[in-house]
């Protein structure tokens, strides 16, 4: 699978205490695995970053990240701390449709979407997934292609979505599938509980940088795949989405106001544990890896 040129990382330097903002991290250049860091005058963080994504563009367009300092001892964190909104599209994936047991999803129908809380769910490349009481919560796993939104957009058309396209990044949309049904729920309504599902800590892992959109030819051309401790789960490609990433840009923005720095997660493809009851364990690894965009790898942690 092909590796990314480079991206656009946050990282934690040794002996670095805390930046301006109040948090550990500096804005730096990944490149063929090696951070790079960025001149003194560039913004901290990735969201200072998107907040001006039209004044600094540019900027990136002409940068040489073979020409700046690399950072020994840099240790990757999440590519952006933290977004406003994290949305997620669900049932995006007609393969993951089908093992799932669902009907057929029609493109023309408006996309569903949920919410992650971006503090508490979003972790780094390399960061542990920790979980409280593990056995009890039907832990699976979901490779996803990431869009990043670099301008503010609202009801955005489908023809001009991609302007407001920053970037794309690798997300493991992290559910806890046994504490989806609600049995005692008093209406159907309240029969699911998307809290318990899909909002615990560490629940999204993200990374390792994101890759501008202008080095990503075609977001509907790129090959997913995840392995649990090296055993292949998902092996799929964007071209199988339902909606595709313009599609649900537009549909996105339409409900809510996206953004800088906002991050859609478009779905998963086929090969999740839920059709087989295959869930995560305590010191499981966990890696997910897309095209041109990167690779994640984490642990899987029981929180006694």
């Amino acid at each position: 699978m092909a590796t990314q040129s480079w991206a656009i990382a946050q990282y934690r330097a040794p002996g670095r205490t805390t930046g301006s903002h109040g948090v550990p991290t500096r804005l730096g250049i990944l490149l063929e695995g090696t951070v790079r860091a960025l001149p003194d005058d560039w913004p901290e963080t990735a969201l200072d970053l998107f907040d001006r994504w039209d004044d600094w563009a540019g900027q990136l367009r002409r940068l040489d990240p073979a020409g700046l300092p690399e950072v020994d001892g840099a240790e990757l964190v999440a590519p952006i701390t933290y977004s406003r909104k994290l949305l997620c599209a669900g049932a995006n994936y007609y393969d993951h449709a089908a093992e799932m047991g669902t009907a057929r999803p029609n493109p023309t129908d408006p996309p569903f979407f949920f919410l992650k809380p971006p503090t508490t769910t979003v972790i780094g490349p390399y960061d542990d997934i920790r979980v409280p009481d593990l056995p009890s919560a039907g832990l699976d796993w979901e490779v996803e292609l990431g869009v990043v939104i670099g301008r503010r957009a609202k009801a955005v058309s489908v023809a001009d979505a991609h302007t407001v396209v920053a970037g794309y990044t690798v997300g493991n949309d992290i559910s806890a599938r046994r504490r989806f049904p609600r049995p005692s729920a008093v209406q159907a309504p309240f029969a699911w509980d998307w809290l318990a599902h899909k909002a615990l800590d560490d629940s999204c892992p993200l990374g390792p940088g994101i890759v501008p959109a202008w080095l990503i030819p075609d977001p509907q051309a790129l090959g997913l795949r995840l392995q649990v401790n090296g055993v292949s789960k998902q092996d799929s490609s964007t071209s199988d989405m339902v909606a595709g990433v313009a599609q649900l840009v537009s549909a996105a923005s339409r409900w809510v106001t996206l953004e800088p720095g906002d991050i859609v997660l478009t779905g998963t493809p086929a090969g999740v544990g839920m059709p087989h009851q295959d869930f995560l364990r305590d010191g499981d690894v966990v890696t997910a890896e897309i095209e041109g965009i990167g690779r994640l790898e984490n642990t899987v942690v029981g929180v006694a």
